[in-house]
Formats: C-alpha cells, structure tokens, sequence
C-alpha cells in the first residue's frame, strides 16, 4: 500500500489503471500499474533525497562561515575610536569609588 509520487511520476513511466479493482484494495485508492519507467522509484527516491541532504549540509556549513565573518567584522571595529587602535581610551576605574545606597526621605501630611 506503499505510495510513491516517484513511482507514478518517474521518467518514462507509463501509469494503466486497472478494473476492476480486487477487493482487498480500500475504495479511497486507484489500483494502478506502472510500465517502463527508466529507473525504479526506489532509486530515484533515495537520489532525490541525497541530494537534500547534501543541499542542507552545504547551507549549514555556509550559514556557519557567514556567521563567523560576521562575528570577526564585529570585533575588529572599535566604535569610538574608529579603527584606530591607539584611539580614545575611556577613564579608567579607581579602586577608591564605591557606590553608595542613597535614601531619600518623603514628607508625609497627617493632616
């Protein structure tokens, strides 16, 4: 009961209904036969879905080097200093400051 698009579809295969159906065969199908194809369906499906799989290996593997030349573009600009690297340095941190919490007082009305 195996359905095959390939297999109706393949080339040169040429597709002959039969009549009647035998009884074994469920009413929603077509009961068929299939004649001179060039190459068995199994074939061309296990083609058909190499071909994805190499299709999808070499998309990761370029989708990873985009990603990676993006990632490198990004750490070789210095924002503020252009691409100098002997640009603006920013103030450095003292050991001596430390924040502090700040509280604030809210009058209240007892009126």
């Amino acid at each position: 009961m195996h359905r095959s698009w390939w297999m109706e579809n393949g080339p040169g295969c040429t597709v002959t209904s039969v009549t009647p159906a035998p009884d074994w065969a469920p009413e929603d199908h077509r009961y068929i036969t299939v004649s001179g194809c060039l190459l068995e369906y199994q074939y061309i499906e296990v083609a058909h879905s190499s071909l994805q799989i190499v299709l999808a290996l070499a998309g990761f593997i370029y989708a990873c080097y985009v990603v990676k030349c993006i990632t490198e573009e990004e750490d070789s600009f210095d924002f503020i200093g252009g691409f100098d690297s002997y640009g603006y340095q920013g103030p450095q941190k003292t050991s001596h400051l430390q924040l502090q919490p700040m509280y604030m007082q809210i009058p209240l009305d007892n009126n």
